[in-house]
């Protein structure tokens, strides 16, 4: 608490410890009157009701406390809010993709980081956000900040870091079976070291990157389907094109093997060839998003990435 990690965190510590505080000292105030008024107002005291008279001091401070201490709460709230809703003018700008499951970081001219922001100290940085697939949540608990990342939408999130070191980045929004792996880290520099990442930091060529698997990424393909082996919701694509598989149709099991015509189907009504041991009807038909065009330049990629493995 009060860590300095960013400008927000005093802000939002003194917010947070003000209503902590009078949340604690209504507790502690109401029980005890609860606790007096038992003892003093029990039965064998009083076997009798009696009707007391009403004090105006009583009904104005009951009135009025709270919503002095409502109203306190309120403005350090707002203040804060504000503030984080105005980023400053000459903040440098990062656009943010969150995606199942992981964040990309683009600094402009084709510099893109994976999973780490690297940030200079004590400089304004303005996110620009947004998601293809799923919404997200950009939370990094050490800055206090938090934003939603919506699919179709930009959302902006800006902050100074005012310490050097690595503070995680987390999704506070489940997105999914991986929600729990979509884990990042902001590592915060000096200007001069920032500068010379920056500059060494290679440019992704996006035309080196196979069609196919673009394709797969904007349709959310990958977000089911690992391509290391690691089980999700669907099938791996480790050993895919040209391997066999067990597959269930109509509730009978085949054994096929993975070729042009299999792709296509699986894309198209992807519930009629269940590889065994996955459940149906958690993909849905493709039939009309994507173009014959494209389901080729998928089946291409998964054909090239076989040959190369042969």
């Amino acid at each position: 608490m009060f860590s300095g990690a960013s400008n927000f965190t005093n802000g939002v510590d003194l917010t947070f410890l003000i209503i902590l505080g009078i949340s604690f000292i209504f507790l502690i105030g109401l029980t005890a009157t609860m606790i007096a008024f038992a003892v003093k107002f029990n039965k064998k005291r009083h076997p009798k009701a009696v009707q007391f008279e009403d004090k105006m001091i009583l009904e104005v401070a009951w009135i009025a406390v709270p919503t002095v201490l409502v109203l306190l709460m309120f403005y350090y709230g707002y203040v804060n809010f504000i503030t984080e809703r105005t980023p400053p003018k000459d903040a440098m700008v990062i656009n943010v993709t969150g995606k199942m499951w992981y964040w990309t970081f683009d600094h402009g001219n084709g510099k893109i980081k994976k999973d780490t922001l690297v940030v200079p100290l004590g400089k304004a940085v303005n996110l620009s956000m947004t998601s293809p697939d799923v919404t997200h949540s950009f939370y990094v608990p050490a800055f206090r900040i938090k934003e939603d990342v919506v699919p179709g939408q930009t959302t902006h999130l800006w902050f100074i870091p005012q310490q050097v070191g690595c503070f995680d980045i987390f999704c506070a929004e489940f997105c999914g079976l991986r929600h729990s792996y979509m884990i990042g880290i902001i590592k915060v520099v000096e200007e001069k070291e920032y500068a010379n990442w920056l500059a060494k930091l290679p440019v992704t060529d996006l035309n080196s990157i196979p069609k196919g698997l673009v394709l797969m990424d904007k349709n959310r393909c990958l977000g089911c389907h690992s391509q290391d082996g690691s089980e999700l919701i669907g099938p791996s694509f480790v050993n895919f094109y040209g391997h066999e598989r067990t597959v269930l149709v109509d509730g009978k099991e085949e054994i096929i093997k993975v070729d042009s015509s299999y792709i296509r189907n699986s894309i198209l009504s992807p519930n009629a060839q269940i590889v065994k041991g996955y459940k149906s009807g958690l993909m849905k038909p493709y039939q009309g998003v994507i173009s014959d065009k494209d389901i080729n330049e998928i089946i291409k990629y998964f054909k090239t990435k076989s040959e190369k493995k042969n």
